[in-house]
């Protein structure tokens, strides 16, 4: 197979041309090529495959009419290989419109290519749409690969929604019909990234085809309004916006509220969750129905998007047979990764063609242990939440500002600006610790000057001579934290049937705003994350009134802060971060 090495650079704010080679499987063999519209840069690398050598074998039908229970014609591209007779299906549904390949990569590219950010090697060919599927590569596993636009979207027909019933009810008819073509031996998977992967939520919800056999939602949220619209119940105002804006662009209609209205809700909570439950269209997805085997990829490096939703898919799907595999790393990168792919490669021979390749028997969660941005080592468990995690509660004492193992016996109080102060808590461990799954922070709280508080949390860790240890966050920034929490002070209220011990499910069904003077407790859930700790280094828990740091789309810029916030800890008020710990079996010994 040859590849083209490619990147992105910016000139006068445009993409330019630059020269590519083609390098084939064989080392001694170079073709120069021209992509018009990339340009090389080391720091950004595109690894674009070339499929000239494939467009003799495979037959490519685009624009292929799928007609849906109602009439509506829906658009597929369809890969399929020459030589073979009936094959497996892998689908994909999306909204980023189908024919746009590799044209969309540069523009996406153009805008993360900045400081601090890094999005890593992504190897795909030109056939391969936006977080999908590559049909280069899947063609020649065997496979016939069909990529449709979701209805209004691209040029399939009708009134676009967002992962409504009504998709749900498209998609069983799509998978339908790939389950009965000539060409299809009636076993069809469904993969992709982002809305790739929320689609394939919905796509397995309530009873899916018989033709469905097996899905891989590659980090996708699963429920929008606590994974990605309000954080904690704080106005998520940087990537809902452009999202929301973005989908209504490219759809030809949509049933989607006006605009004006949308930005209205998208800063109250009590509002927006009462437009979605009465005038926007009802999601597609019920986990608790899904019951196909699954494959799912989810990332402690995706905070503030899809890694809630990732992890809570694979907790709350119905599946016997369903596989989590979480990395720390790059997004789009790790998808078309070799590692991931022969994991993915595996499990669709195993449940798409009945290959006995032990698949089954593999352990159930794959995932990268850190210790810093790039070192991690990769561990295999049987179940998520990892089934050896003790719970400990590290007690904050705000007369020194630390992490203890005992509750202080004296009360304290520490105190920060709303607006631009902070409360920090720190504690260094004496031997090596593991800290993998949600943490969760309970305050007693109170403001002076608002009957509201907005709090952001963050985890760190600091090396041994006391410099903080950066870790990939949302899009490939490399100076996240190890961890994010949120949470609006009047939307603490929980959910006594979500809840647990270890996570804190808010209702967002009321808001309950503070009297004056008045101490609450609150309880924060802690995004899953990994992070190994040596002798000597230390966890630090950061609380403030505002972002824990400036990203260009993971931004809260709608808080309610002022005057003075309040941290109760000691004596009568049990103040703690509770943290994973996962026993050192070597320490044991």
């Amino acid at each position: 197979m040859k590849k083209a090495i490619l990147g992105f650079g910016l000139l006068t704010g445009c993409i330019v041309v630059g020269a590519v080679w083609i390098l084939s499987d064989d080392p001694s063999v170079y073709e120069p090529t021209d992509l018009s519209d990339l340009f090389e840069t080391p720091d950004n690398p595109l690894v674009v495959t070339e499929t000239s050598r494939l467009e003799d074998e495979v037959i490519i039908e685009r624009d292929v009419a799928i007609i849906t229970r109602d009439g509506t014609r829906l658009s597929a591209n369809v890969f399929r290989s020459k030589a073979e007779g009936a094959v497996p299906v892998i689908m994909a549904f999306t909204a980023y419109h189908k024919d746009d390949g590799l044209d969309r990569y540069p523009d996406i590219m153009r805008l993360n290519a900045q400081d601090d950010f890094d999005l890593g090697q992504i190897n795909v060919s030109p056939w391969t749409i936006w977080e999908g599927p590559d049909p280069a590569y899947w063609v020649q596993q065997g496979y016939a690969v069909v990529t449709i636009d979701s209805r209004g979207y691209g040029k399939s027909e009708g009134v676009a929604g967002v992962l409504t019933e009504q998709d749900r009810s498209d998609f069983h008819d799509a998978i339908t019909w790939a389950g009965t073509r000539e060409w299809s031996t009636g076993d069809v998977g469904l993969t992709g990234v982002s809305y790739l992967a929320i689609a394939q939520w919905v796509a397995a919800s309530g009873t899916p085809p018989e033709y469905l056999k097996a899905i891989m939602p590659w980090e996708g949220q699963t429920d929008s309004f606590r994974d990605v619209q309000f954080h904690g119940g704080i106005p998520e105002t940087a990537f809902t916006a452009f999202w929301s804006n973005r989908v209504k662009e490219m759809a030809t209609e949509t049933s989607l509220p006006p605009t004006s209205i949308i930005a209205f809700a998208s800063v109250r909570p009590m509002l927006m969750r009462w437009l979605q439950d009465n005038l926007q269209p009802p999601s597609g997805i019920d986990l608790e129905s899904i019951t196909v085997p699954a494959l799912i990829g989810a990332s402690w490096s995706d905070q503030g998007l899809h890694t809630r939703g990732s992890f809570e898919g694979f907790k709350r799907i119905a599946s016997d047979q369903k596989w989590l595999y979480v990395h720390g790393q790059l997004k789009w990168a790790v998808y078309y990764s070799d590692e991931a792919r022969e994991t993915q490669t595996a499990f669709f021979d195993h449940f798409l063609k009945g290959e006995d390749n032990g698949f089954d028997t593999r352990p159930r969660v794959r995932m990268d242990v850190r210790d810093t941005l790039t070192e991690y080592d990769v561990n295999y468990e049987e179940n998520w939440p990892l089934p050896s995690t003790v719970y400990t509660p590290l007690y904050l004492d705000a007369s020194d500002a630390t992490l203890r193992e005992e509750t202080p016996t004296n009360e304290d109080v520490a105190r920060y600006d709303a607006q631009t102060g902070e409360a920090i808590f720190r504690t260094t461990f004496d031997q090596e610790t593991e800290l993998t799954g949600n943490m969760k922070l309970r305050l007693w709280v109170q403001t002076d000057g608002a009957p509201d508080m907005d709090l952001f949390v963050a985890i760190r860790k600091y090396d041994t001579a006391g410099e903080e240890v950066m870790f990939y966050g949302k899009t490939g920034f490399n100076q996240a934290p190890a961890a994010l929490g949120w949470l609006r002070v009047s939307q603490r209220e929980l959910d006594a049937e979500q809840s647990t011990p270890q996570q804190p499910v808010l209702t967002h069904a009321r808001s309950l705003p503070m009297d004056r003077g008045e101490v609450v407790p609150v309880e924060i859930e802690i995004l899953p994350s990994s992070t190994r700790f040596a002798p000597g280094e230390t966890l630090e828990i950061s609380i403030q009134g505002y972002d824990q740091f400036d990203h260009p789309t993971l931004a809260h810029d709608a808080t309610i802060n002022e005057g003075t916030h309040l941290i109760h800890t000691g004596g009568r008020y049990d103040t703690h971060l509770l943290v994973p710990v996962i026993p050192n079996a070597d320490a044991d010994e």
